[in-house]
């Protein structure tokens, strides 16, 4: 019955903002043609991270680069939904742009798996430089159409790592420990392959979790771990960097392909000045979390070279299960073989 009624409460709200954004759309001042309601863009994620910071500029930069005549205004923290509502509202043309992790569009986009392939990059600016390859980003778009999504670029928020009370020096140190993950089949399967207890959880319930040893780990980037305070809970952060966290920008297809080409133009300059913006302010906030996570004494554990090749072997059948979705040259573009 919550479920039933917070879905009714999600779907009014895009409706009656919906009903204004589409009444904005066709409804201009005689004088300056400048829209009378905000276009909304939507995030499933709290004010303070790299996602909301994307959002924001993104917004910023449709209105300097109108001249103010087209406006988006900002929709944080699951206020229009959750990230898999939002990419239903999205779709359907009720939500025209969302900010979002790529994680849980792989049940609307195939192709989004290819993001899930674990321990393919040590560095961040490897994986930037991958998802900005033309062909590789052409491929992307071409996915994300044919699911109802026009595609404007990632950007991220560095690599996911993992928080314990456990020294994790050997892939058998993993063992059993119960690791709160994502619903992504394959992020349960990767935990799995090298030894741990995958335990999908809704992320609102992680700090409880830990704090009554429910869940004995968790996994997610720097910033998220810092803002809702999961370090406070745990002895030690492993930089296992076993995914990029990488976070992309969609815009309804239906509600693109209705703009203007003037309209369009602005909207792809404005999404690869964010996104560039969202990229250098990612790499400030990490380096500023780390220290955050030093002062507080939590422990920062490295992890060798013959643990990620360990880790990465581990995991060879997940690489195998998501060739078989995405395709050969999928794979061979993102790690980088061509």
């Amino acid at each position: 019955m919550k479920k039933r009624n917070k879905r009714k409460t999600i779907c009014l709200s895009v409706a009656l903002i919906f009903t204004a954004y589409l009444t904005g759309c066709s409804i201009l001042t005689t004088d300056d043609n400048v829209q009378t309601y905000a276009w909304p863009i939507a995030t499933a994620s709290p004010e303070d991270t790299v996602t909301q910071i994307l959002a924001e500029k993104f917004s910023e930069e449709v209105n300097r680069l109108s001249d103010g005549k087209m406006r988006v205004e900002v929709y944080p923290n699951s206020v229009l939904g959750g990230d898999r509502e939002l990419l239903e509202s999205c779709k359907d043309g009720d939500i025209p742009f969302v900010v979002q992790n790529t994680a849980p569009q792989v049940s609307f986009i195939k192709e989004a798996a290819i993001f899930d392939l674990p321990c393919a990059f040590s560095d961040i600016s490897e994986v930037r430089s991958v998802v900005d390859n033309e062909e590789f980003l052409s491929i992307m778009k071409e996915a994300y159409r044919n699911s109802g999504y026009e595609l404007m670029g990632y950007a991220d928020q560095g690599f996911r790592v993992m928080s314990t009370n456990k020294v994790i020096e050997d892939i058998s140190d993993f063992k059993n420990q119960k690791i709160r993950t994502m619903e992504n089949v394959n992020h349960m399967d990767f935990w799995k392959a090298i030894g741990a207890s995958a335990t999908p959880m809704t992320f609102s319930e992680v700090y409880i979790g830990l704090q009554q040893n429910t869940i004995d780990a968790q996994e997610n980037p720097y910033e998220v771990i810092v803002s809702n305070k999961l370090h406070e809970q745990q002895k030690y952060i492993v930089e296992t960097n076993h995914l990029a966290h990488l976070i992309s920008l969609v815009v309804s297809e239906e509600f693109y392909e209705k703009l203007a080409e003037e309209q369009r133009d602005i909207i792809d300059e404005a999404a690869e000045v964010a996104i560039e913006y969202a990229r250098k302010a990612s790499d400030s906030r990490i380096s500023e979390k780390i220290d955050i996570i030093k002062e507080s004494g939590t422990e920062i554990i490295k992890i060798s070279d013959e643990l990620r090749n360990k880790m990465f072997n581990a995991s060879r059948g997940i690489y195998d299960n998501i060739t078989n979705i995405v395709g050969d040259k999928l794979v061979d573009l993102y790690i980088n073989k061509n």
